[in-house]
């Protein structure tokens, strides 16, 4: 969303500071040996519900990017593990870098800022959560210091210091798997709201080109991993319609993807009707078929209009392996005028994530940082707790995923990595085990769900199962696991350790096979059989 817009709530504080505008069991990133097959319909299944980290990485004052410039609390890991405690499996990050950048012709990102990237994304990549990183403020006209502008007349120059960033950003994240995706640049285009306009669309698409062949020479895991890369103002119709949205080229990508299989995916935003969703007036709080009050209602953008906008990115590029996500998407607090008005938003985030699951395409919801008046927030970043259980619980249904089994309150440890000395495991009467395997060309993710079907809760668990010849774990989340390969146990982490009676939770790993997958057999909790 625009610069100004996607500070919805926070005005008063912008104003004021600014001038313009499962924890992994091996905790190290996995090494450019082990390189991820996920197909597309397994990518986006795999990603899930997703949540934006918004008004944070990308905020700035006078030019100059801080986290906390636009009101929201330093990032901490204990809102990270409380948006995974919610359901959430994807949190994009959006990133300025503007004055962080030297000077031609090597336009050095300065290394304290790509460290503090950096340490955000391990908060949620070492909780084994996908990551997008994009490059975001940097194409505003209203941001002070941007640069990455379509329309500017030293394109030459614009292109190299797109160039050089992108290459040290990928070099800095060469090593992480597939669970972390780069996106090129977000709401990319001449600032002005209409059709596109040539030759600035065709910058959009050099740019997109240069970061896919920037990204894929440096080598390790980004020779192979998902890249995402977005059309005009990531608008539904400028990128799926005849406007001149080109897609890039994938020539240097390892030789190891197969031929028919796409790591170009597609980001769009979505925001319809911008009245209900985004306009700070107080009027349209109310949407879709539960509405009770047309005067209160949109004249359009109801939830046929949202199934024809996913159903047009289906057709146009999931049908041709090209995943879709769609990167933002969410709806101001309109209670102060409505009290009613979250229901309605939850109805609205349901439709949206339930069209895309339909339609092939992931989901990203918009969070601002700001609960209150025309805020997007769903948590409080300052105490990590859930404001908005209502939209979440819209949210992680409708991606067909439940809500895993949380704590009273996240771990306030700065440390991405579990306790690794749980209590000492109760007994348990009875236990039954699921177990997803999605397997590709020389690897494997598993995702188990335990469940306690006994009558007395479970204070602490180790998990047993013998993993079948051949495999052997790379990378795992929400338990330690040891050894890597035949008779393995996933010992709980520090927010998953008590099962009550009938309460369930959701372990996993990545592995690596010789050609047999299969899944893992032999369960038994804390030495009980499990069904």
């Amino acid at each position: 969303m625009s610069s100004m817009a996607r500070r919805a709530g926070l005005a008063a504080v912008a104003a004021a500071l600014a001038l313009t505008a499962a924890v992994y069991g091996v905790t190290r990133p996995a090494s450019a040996d082990v390189t991820a097959q996920l197909t597309a319909p397994q990518l986006v299944a795999d990603m899930g519900a997703g949540w934006n980290l918004g008004n944070q990485l990308e905020a700035s004052n006078n030019g100059i990017p801080s986290e906390t410039a636009w009101g929201n609390p330093v990032i901490t890991q204990a809102l990270i593990n409380r948006v995974k405690a919610s359901g959430f499996k994807t949190i994009r990050i959006p990133v300025s870098y503007l004055a962080k950048i030297g000077a031609g012709p090597d336009y050095t990102v300065d290394a304290a800022w790509l460290n503090r990237i950096k340490e955000v994304v391990d908060y949620a990549y070492g909780q084994g959560l996908y990551v997008v990183l994009n490059m975001h403020g940097d194409g505003y006209k209203s941001v002070a210091g941007s640069w990455l502008i379509c329309d500017a007349a030293d394109q030459t120059t614009v292109k190299a210091k797109y160039q050089k960033v992108w290459q040290q950003v990928a070099t800095k994240f060469a090593s992480y798997n597939e669970h972390l995706i780069l996106e090129s640049m977000n709401e990319e285009f001449d600032g002005q709201y209409g059709n596109p306009t040539q030759p600035c669309y065709a910058n959009i698409n050099a740019y997109n080109q240069a970061f896919v062949d920037t990204v894929r020479r440096t080598g390790g895991t980004n020779a192979s991993r998902w890249l995402l890369v977005p059309g005009w103002n990531t608008n539904i119709d400028y990128t799926v319609g005849n406007y001149g949205f080109v897609l890039p080229t994938d020539q240097y990508r390892s030789s190891s993807i197969p031929t028919a299989e796409q790591r170009i995916m597609i980001s769009v935003h979505y925001y319809d009707p911008w009245d209900f969703t985004g306009q700070e007036d107080g009027v349209i709080t109310q949407w879709g078929p539960n509405a009770t009050n047309p005067a209160k209602t949109s004249t359009w953008g109801q939830a046929d209009y949202l199934d024809g906008q996913l159903k047009k990115v289906h057709d146009t590029f999931v049908a041709r392996g090209y995943p879709v996500l769609v990167g933002e998407y969410g709806s101001i607090d309109k209670t102060a005028a409505d009290s009613t008005n979250n229901r309605y938003r939850a109805d609205y985030a349901r439709a949206l994530v339930s069209a895309a699951k339909k339609y092939g395409a992931a989901t990203a919801y918009w969070d601002n940082g700001y609960n209150g008046a025309y805020g997007f927030g769903l948590f409080n970043r300052s105490s990590a707790t859930v404001t908005q259980q209502g939209i979440i619980d819209a949210i992680i249904s409708a991606a067909g995923t439940s809500t895993p089994s949380s704590p009273s309150s996240p771990s306030t440890s700065p440390s991405a990595s579990p306790s690794t000395s749980p209590s000492t495991p109760g007994p348990v009467g009875a236990c039954r085990v699921t177990s997803a395997v999605s397997a590709w060309n020389t690897g494997l993710t598993n995702s188990i769900t335990i469940t306690n079907s006994g009558t007395s809760a479970v204070n602490g668990w180790s998990l047993t199962f013998t993993l079948a010849a051949g495999q052997s774990i790379t990378s795992g989340w929400s338990a330690t696991y040891s050894p890597a390969n035949g008779n393995v146990t996933a010992t709980n982490v520090s927010y998953n350790g008590t099962l009550a009676a009938g309460a369930s939770t959701t372990i996993g790993y990545q592995a690596g096979h010789t050609g047999n997958a299969a899944a893992p057999t032999g369960f038994r909790l804390n030495g009980a059989t499990c069904n």
